[in-house]
């Protein structure tokens, strides 16, 4: 089968991603992508690649990164044109989408297009697939979708209480990123316990507020962005190192003894985010929220550690950082685990299987 991936990058991301190499937005498609998808941003291109493993086509369109969308257009002899590229994003997913002729549409952002594209697309003979980890949009864009999978359990039967099919398809790790970071010359242990990630006081308010209380009482630093919104004498912002995306997010994680985990609101009693993956996978001891059904995913107290509470956190960050061979198996085991259940490959099969049996007649 031949998959277009439609995915988006924070515009915060992009744009320290393109200052960084100036000239970059004015070279060929290829090679922006190439340099986009060797960020390890999200997901990357990682399902294009365990796809590719598995004899399919496929391809990631970042439709809101206009350098590289403008790219697109140009090595092709199109006019940009002078509309705004907000302006003219869709028509450009729209051209990519007839030129690879994709039998599946998987939409990593249900947010970010239109319902009048999606029908566009359908019409030129894709299944529509969503996939969503967070609070979801209006059921009516929802309906847009031939199919909605989720690493949220408890999303599934409310979305198909609401008229729309929805399976269960967990997140993963990309062992690529392990390897470039090894061949990088990455070294463990430089840091003690660390938490990466969005740190503002809106959608993580009940999470970032727990780790806040629980810095105060236990050495934790932090990376990610939005740490401006607490106040001067927060620890969060005394402890805080700087912005860290991709690449330069998981060496912070392969350089800790141990990766700090809290869940959103929206995952209620479950557990499901990249970091469970990425901090084991590269290796590092995953501290994360207890939940329901972590156990499904990793065995608490011999690959994971979890804790109920600040005053579990506290205590579990200090017994870690004090037992170095206890936190050393744990995180090996934890890694052997990822690598060997949660890569992108297994996903890629498993969704394989999910869209056999959707397109059934």
């Amino acid at each position: 089968m031949r998959f277009l991936i439609l995915d988006t990058c924070y515009p915060a991301f992009l744009q320290a991603h393109y200052s960084r190499e100036p000239g970059l937005a004015r070279r060929p498609y290829a090679e922006q992508w190439r340099a986009l998808m060797d960020t390890f941003f999200g997901t990357a291109d990682s399902y294009s690649y365990a796809l590719g493993q598995l004899g399919h086509e496929a391809h990631e369109v970042v439709a809101n990164c206009a350098p590289l969308q403008e790219a697109w257009l140009r090595d092709r002899g199109a006019r940009n044109g002078a509309a705004p590229f907000r302006l003219r994003r869709e028509r450009i997913v729209l051209a990519q989408a007839r030129e690879l002729a994709p039998d599946v549409v998987y939409v990593q952002n249900l947010r970010a297009f239109s319902r009048g594209l999606l029908e566009k697309l359908r019409r030129g003979g894709a299944l529509i697939v969503g996939q969503i980890a967070s609070e979801p949009p209006p059921p009516r864009t929802l309906r847009c979708y031939d199919l909605v999978v989720t690493s949220f359990p408890h999303f599934v039967e409310r979305f198909r209480a609401l008229g729309v099919a929805s399976e269960y398809l967990r997140i993963g790790f990309d062992p690529r990123a392990l390897e470039r970071l090894e061949l990088a010359g990455a070294e463990r242990e430089q840091h003690g316990a660390v938490f990466v990630g969005a740190l503002n006081r809106t959608q993580h308010r009940s999470g970032n507020a727990l780790l806040e209380r629980a810095a105060r009482r236990a050495p934790i630093e932090f990376w990610g962005y939005g740490a401006r919104g607490w106040p001067p004498g927060s620890p969060i912002r005394s402890g805080f190192r700087g912005e860290a995306w991709g690449i330069d997010m998981l060496r912070v994680l392969y350089e800790s003894r141990i990766a700090l985990n809290r869940h959103i609101g929206a995952a209620g009693r479950f557990a499901n985010n990249m970091r469970l993956y990425e901090a084991t996978g590269v290796g590092t001891l995953l501290l994360t929220d207890e939940k329901e059904n972590l156990g499904e995913l990793f065995e608490p107290g011999r690959e994971v550690v979890t804790y109920r509470d600040e005053d579990e956190l506290v205590e579990r960050v200090q017994q870690y950082l004090g037992d170095d061979d206890a936190r050393r198996r744990i995180a090996q085991a934890g890694q052997q685990r990822t690598l060997r259940d949660h890569t992108y490959l297994r996903r890629m099969e498993e969704l394989l299987a999910i869209l056999g049996e959707s397109t059934r007649p």
